[in-house]
């Protein structure tokens, strides 16, 4: 038996790559260009040395603020081109290097430049509003007040007689009355006051008006006409100007101040025709200039931004990687004396030449007299989990680290996910007219790949073109299920020969429903389509799926055992082999292993056998014991005879392997031995085995229940809604009739039935398949690589 296995394959390549920790020395001369240089390879990732220092008080911290000031000027400028309107392409020609020093230099002279016009132009901007506003308060408030003389004139006769009647009238008069008089209007202190203010706060400005000068006053409105820009928001807002006619020193200041408060600009309107006509003329040349002052301006403004865009992206590109070149320094411990950078972290083995090749090219590059050292260390931690993808499996990878990443070397259920991820999706939605729709949107992801590619996408959109080699497979694997179901939109289809089945009674010509005998051979490939429409259509497929889905789960739920025992003999770990696998084998398959082989038999031969097998239940019954005692009580035999009278001997053991084995005595070497806290985690552990050999073996019925439920859906869609609408000869029916089946296809069954389907086989792959063997306890290799450098390291 030890030979067999001895033989067997190691499944290298369904593991994670083997990792190196390595120690960098690095002169101080070179360390700049070795770390970009590693940046650009990307196969090394550092541990952080200084990690009990807070980010001011590490070597290169002065750098790092200078790379993030040079980052937010960066950023300014490319708001302000956005907010220009600019499209500033880089140019084509290759630009030499800019050194970082030179690089501040330019940025901070091209900042002040462009802030300086941002405040000549504000300023402008300013005055112009403030023109603008004054000539249309010119316009609109000459009217109120030559109206306001005109009725004063017609008036004046009668106003005096009353006045002059009664001395005492003034005092009590009206401001309207007041208002009416021409020449002692002037006389018993009647004002006003012209401006401007925004639409939207007017009700309360009249109202505010009228309160404080308690009715005393005589408020005036009239639109702009013409919307103004507000330099704050650089929005055009709507205004209306008013002139309030009031009486008094104090009135006066009480006005001015709400008008300050409510931002309403006043502007001086001179009651002579002549003077208004005079002033309106001098604000109208006062706008031409500086309109003309302003556009050189922005024409200025414009051409300096245009000069710093067709550079942006290379400096934006060039100050991310010093920062990241800085930031990955901090990490190093500087020696003062020996004017040198000591450095770890742990790389793939296969890229140590690699790293070795590009450190000598640094060297020699710094024109350094000392060369980099680069040496292998042992390693006491666990080293990172690094798993080689490509466009295809990368997807895969990140749903199964979505749940957990794997232990270093631990077997990758990505590989096999590959496979069975998209079949038991199919296996739920199988129709070849809906894997056909998907298709259609998975060749168009991968036609635009591309373009999509270098473009910033939603987060809906970016998952669907993140996974579009999943809905690739998914969507294969649907025609073949569909075609396996002989479904088209519920539809079935002749497609591969002639029906094995005809009427019983030769006076059904198109009815099912008197039964159907065979006749000939059974249908080649998948369902016959005389089934469709049978008395015995449900109660055969329901018999079909359900019975299909214990085969598939059996058979994913065995997989994951298989893994397990390679997991064992891949860390050297016997006691799993013989007190965990083999158990777990002998009771899955003594119950539902037998199971199985029940429902291929009575496919294959017709014939019914035993369902229970006395042989088959004493030997579910023994796995249970043997699962949960052996193991805890090996594991003290061997910790006694370690540490009584053998403190000297050799520690590692394949029994106990203290790096691989975490349920048997993983951090114990030193401890204490907690036996009792390794026969709970123990009994534990086979408690929730044996329930869950039944409890997951009843999840997959979940692939019979969303099939039927997928194919129950599309033919009420079809029957219900299509043929029935179809039935009628008017063709607006008909039109509804399609559209509503096409909206229900496109969003019952093309999209929530494809999330369902979705979540559902995520969930037998996380619980049901990866329970068996994995443990997900890893950390991802994160390398220093300037191509993982986003945006958001900012």
């Amino acid at each position: 038996m030890d030979n067999f296995l001895d033989k067997l394959p190691e499944m290298d390549l369904m593991r994670s790559e083997k990792m190196t920790l390595v120690q960098l020395i690095i002169p101080v001369e070179s360390a700049h260009r070795s770390v970009t240089y590693l940046g650009e390879l990307g196969l090394l990732q550092f541990r952080d040395l200084n990690a009990d220092k807070s980010p001011f008080q590490r070597t290169f911290a002065n750098q790092v603020k200078r790379c993030g000031e040079m980052s937010r000027k960066l950023r300014f400028f490319k708001d302000q081109i956005d907010k220009a309107g600019l499209r500033c392409s880089p140019r084509h020609e290759i630009e030499p290097d800019i050194e970082l020093g030179d690089l501040e230099r330019q940025l901070a002279d091209h900042e002040h430049e462009v802030l300086e016009m941002n405040s000549n132009s504000e300023k402008l901007r300013q005055t112009y509003n403030e023109l603008l506003e004054f000539k249309i308060v010119l316009q609109k408030a000459s009217g109120f007040l030559v109206s306001s003389n005109a009725h004063a004139i017609g008036d004046e006769t009668e106003l005096h007689e009353s006045t002059y009647s009664n001395n005492g009238f003034i005092e009590s008069a009206s401001l309207l009355e007041q208002e009416l008089r021409p020449e002692p209007l002037n006389q018993s202190g009647l004002r006003f006051i012209s401006g401007i203010i925004n639409k939207d706060k007017l009700l309360r400005f009249e109202r505010m008006l009228f309160r404080a000068t308690r009715g005393n006053m005589l408020f005036n409105q009239t639109p702009s006409d013409e919307e103004i820009m507000d330099p704050s928001t650089s929005e055009m807002v709507e205004k209306i100007v008013f002139v309030v006619f009031f009486s008094g020193e104090q009135a006066r200041t009480k006005i001015l101040k709400i008008c300050e408060a409510f931002g309403a600009n006043c502007y001086p309107v001179p009651e002579d025709t002549t003077k208004q006509r005079q002033l309106t003329r001098e604000v109208l040349s006062r706008l031409s200039d500086l309109e003309a002052t302003l556009d050189a301006g922005t024409r200025h403004r414009n051409s300096a931004l245009n000069s710093v865009g067709y550079s942006l992206a290379k400096w934006i590109t060039t100050v991310r990687r010093e920062k990241a070149v800085y930031d990955t320094l901090n990490m190093l411990n500087f020696d003062v004396t020996k004017k040198c950078l000591v450095g770890e972290g742990w790389c793939p083995t296969f890229a140590k030449t690699q790293i070795h090749e590009v450190l000598q090219r640094a060297t020699f590059d710094s024109n350094s007299q000392v060369g980099v050292i680069f040496h292998v260390m042992q390693a006491v931690e666990s080293p990172p989990t690094y798993f080689r993808t490509n466009k295809l499996t990368n997807a895969f990878q990140e749903i199964i680290d979505a749940y957990g990443v794997a232990r270093y070397q631990e077997a990758n259920p990505a590989v096999y996910s590959v496979v069975t991820y998209p079949f038991l999706f199919a296996v739920m939605f199988g129709d070849w007219g809906h894997g056909l729709c998907l298709l259609i949107g998975a060749l168009y992801l991968l036609a635009r790949e591309r373009k999509l590619s270098t473009q910033k996408l939603g987060s809906f959109m970016e998952m669907l073109f993140g996974g579009r080699y999943v809905i690739l497979l998914m969507a294969l694997f649907s025609i073949y299920c569909g075609l396996i179901y002989n479904e088209f939109f519920s539809v079935p289809f002749h497609i591969f020969g002639a029906s094995a089945y005809k009427c019983r009674d030769t006076t059904c010509s198109d009815a099912y429903t008197v039964g159907l005998i065979k006749y000939r051979d059974p249908y080649p490939f998948g369902v016959d389509p005389s089934w469709r429409g049978s008395r015995s259509e449900l109660p055969y497929l329901n018999s079909l799926k359900m019975k299909m889905s214990i085969l598939l789960g059996i058979a994913q739920m065995n997989l994951g055992l298989i893994l397990s025992f390679f997991n064992a003999r891949f860390f050297s770990s016997s006691l799993d082999i013989r007190y965990q696998f083999i158990p777990q084998m002998i009771f899955l398959n003594s119950l539902f292993g037998y199971l199985s082989l029940l429902i291929i038999i009575k496919w294959c031969t017709g014939s019914q056998a035993d369902l229970y097998h006395i042989l088959l239940l004493l030997m579910a019954f023994i796995a249970v014991p043997w699962m949960l005692f052996p193991k805890p009580f090996a594991l003290r035999k061997i910790h006694m005879e370690r540490f009584q009278g053998r403190t000297y001997g050799v520690l590692g053991t394949s029994e106990v392997d203290l790096d691989v084995e975490p349920d048997s005595a993983r951090g114990h070497q030193e401890e204490e031995f907690n036996f009792s806290e390794i026969f709970v985690h123990q009994l534990i552990h086979s408690i929730e085995f044996v329930l869950g050999s039944v409890s997951n073996t009843a999840s997959y019925l979940r692939l019979w229940a969303l099939s039927l439920a997928h194919s129950e859906l599309s033919t009420v869609f079809y029957e219900k809604v299509l043929l029935l609408a179809w039935g009628y000869d008017n063709i607006l029916i008909r039109l509804i009739g399609v559209a509503v089946f096409a909206f229900a296809t496109a969003f019952i069954l093309l999209m929530m039935e494809t999330l369902s389907a979705f979540l559902h086989a995520l969930r037998l792959h996380w619980v049901e398949f990866m329970g068996k063997f994995f443990h997900g306890d890893g950390y991802k290799f994160k390398p220093f690589s300037f191509a993982l450098i986003s945006d958001d390291d900012e």
